[in-house]
């Protein structure tokens, strides 16, 4: 009898939990409705499968604020609403939704022997489980979530690979992050050990890591951290992004290098942010692992950019120094700055997305990603290289750009806290965060160098068919890039709302 009311009990809170995935759950529609399209309609109509893509992530879009301003918890506390999660999470469709025009442009004029509606599936798999990752504060839901992700990572890398040196990038990156998982798995079974619960905001939770010893607490911390690591790609789980980054189709690069770190970024923020308010040795831990971790990760990011000639793998050192700047707005975070740290995430992405456009044009263009193939044919394309040229100046951080306002709001948080704790690793994050910024001006601007101030007379401009969708979106995002950094208070304001 008791078994049975325990059941029926389950039951009734899955159905009352289903509102709050309703999200997810057009995303889960299209995805199937894309493998369908994709086995038979894509011989008919070609773009099926692309086009519900586009429809799922825009129906999953307008039913996303029905939920601005809901608290709701659900399915046992594995699910939980909140603003940084809404807002994460319509970042997250907004770069998702540009990804997949990305890919399909990419992918329009060339020959493909597998079916290419089957990476739009892909595309909703992983946007479903960076949903989950943004709502969750539960271990389980977080293992599951990030696995989502990077299952559907790997085959992004590995479905495409058109040559020996891109399949082993994609195997390197698939062993790499199994071994990360499994490192994060155990240390997840020693967290739950130590303290019998998997909520990590609980208090029950907070108690475990207190009264456990504490050499156990901080070598599965150090393990889960393992497992974050390898998605963010920071120090010393950098070692899959200059490889992948450079044999994945540019497309595939540009969203590996953005969609994934908004969801992961947003849950490592509210576990910092708890964890860092602990007054308990591991709060000092978690900062101190952050503030390091930080400072390595500019410094050694920036500095291996300078010496790469080819341009997708200076942009992955480049993306591995700028996570250590988004683990700094972590740290802003912590002290209530949530609109820095989305600010941030928004104009890193915005950055990105547009930086990679212009590669892939001027790759189909030239046929190859080494910067010295740009030299002297800016004068060819003004306009690309103009918003080009922009785009590196925001990512450097110099105004009137989205990247300075963002960066600049991640130092004054950082400042701030300074001022008030007088802690030397504030001042040494500033230092670091300063320097570097520096350090990337000697690298971005090689790019209007080598178009505008170089000459190369060998230069050949292919003719095979490009995409001017892709050009345009690029463009399109150079444009918000501008009005955000001249009128940051447009998206302040509704993160702050």
């Amino acid at each position: 009898m008791e078994f049975s009311q325990q059941v029926s009990s389950s039951i009734d809170q899955v159905i009352q939990s289903v509102p709050l995935i309703k999200v997810e759950l057009v995303l889960a529609l299209g995805f199937l409705m894309s493998i369908a399209c994709t086995l038979f309609f894509d011989k008919v109509w070609k773009q099926s499968s692309f086009y519900i893509c586009l429809a799922s992530i825009l129906g999953a879009f307008i039913v996303l604020f029905s939920q601005q301003s809901s608290t709701e918890q659900g399915f046992f506390g594995m699910l939980s609403l909140g603003k940084i999660s809404y807002f994460g999470r319509i970042l997250i469709m907004f770069s998702l939704f540009v990804s997949s025009i990305f890919i399909q442009q990419h992918f329009e004029h060339k020959t493909f022997k597998k079916r290419k509606g089957d990476i739009y599936s892909i595309l909703l798999a992983a946007g479903i489980g960076m949903n989950f990752l943004t709502m969750t504060e539960h271990w389980l839901m977080v293992f599951i979530a990030i696995e989502m992700i990077s299952i559907s990572s790997y085959i992004l890398v590995g479905y495409f690979s058109e040559n020996k040196a891109q399949s082993e990038a994609a195997m390197k990156y698939a062993l790499f992050g199994s071994a990360c998982s499994a490192v994060m798995l155990y240390g997840l079974s020693l967290i739950y050990g130590l303290t019998g619960n998997l909520n990590f905001l609980s208090p029950q939770h907070m108690q475990g890591l207190t009264a456990a010893p504490e050499i156990m607490v901080s070598i599965s911390l150090l393990f889960i951290f393992t497992g974050i690591g390898f998605k963010l790609s920071f120090i010393p789980f950098h070692l899959w992004a200059p490889d992948v980054y450079e044999g994945a189709p540019t497309p595939v690069t540009a969203f590996l290098s953005t969609v994934p770190k908004i969801a992961v970024l947003i849950f490592f923020a509210k576990l910092a942010s708890t964890w860092l308010s602990s007054p308990f040795y591991f709060g000092e831990l978690t900062f101190l692992f952050l503030g390091i971790v930080s400072m390595v990760t500019m410094l050694t990011g920036n500095l291996i950019a300078l010496r790469q000639t080819d341009i997708k793998r200076m942009m992955a050192y480049s993306s591995i120094g700028h996570t250590g700047f988004l683990l700094m707005a972590i740290i802003g975070y912590s002290h209530e700055h949530m609109d820095i740290l989305l600010f941030y995430l928004l104009a890193y992405n915005i950055m990105n997305l547009a930086f990679f456009a212009f590669i892939d044009v001027l790759e189909q263009k030239l046929g190859s990603t080494a910067m010295s193939a740009y030299a002297g044919i800016g004068k060819q394309f003004p306009i690309l290289f103009t918003c080009f040229s922009f785009v590196g100046i925001s990512l450097i951080g110099i105004p009137p750009t989205a990247g300075f306002v963002a960066k600049l709001l991640v130092f004054s948080s950082i400042f701030e806290q300074y001022q008030i704790l007088n802690e030397p690793m504030y001042l040494g994050l500033l230092i670091v965060g300063a320097l570097t910024s520096v350090i990337s001006l000697f690298y971005y601007f090689k790019i209007p160098l080598q178009a505008f101030l170089r000459n190369n007379t060998e230069v050949q401009i292919q003719v095979a068919p490009s995409s001017k969708a892709i050009l345009y979106i690029g463009i399109i995002l150079t444009i918000m890039l501008l009005v955000f950094g001249i009128f940051p208070s447009l998206v302040l304001d509704f993160f702050t709302s």
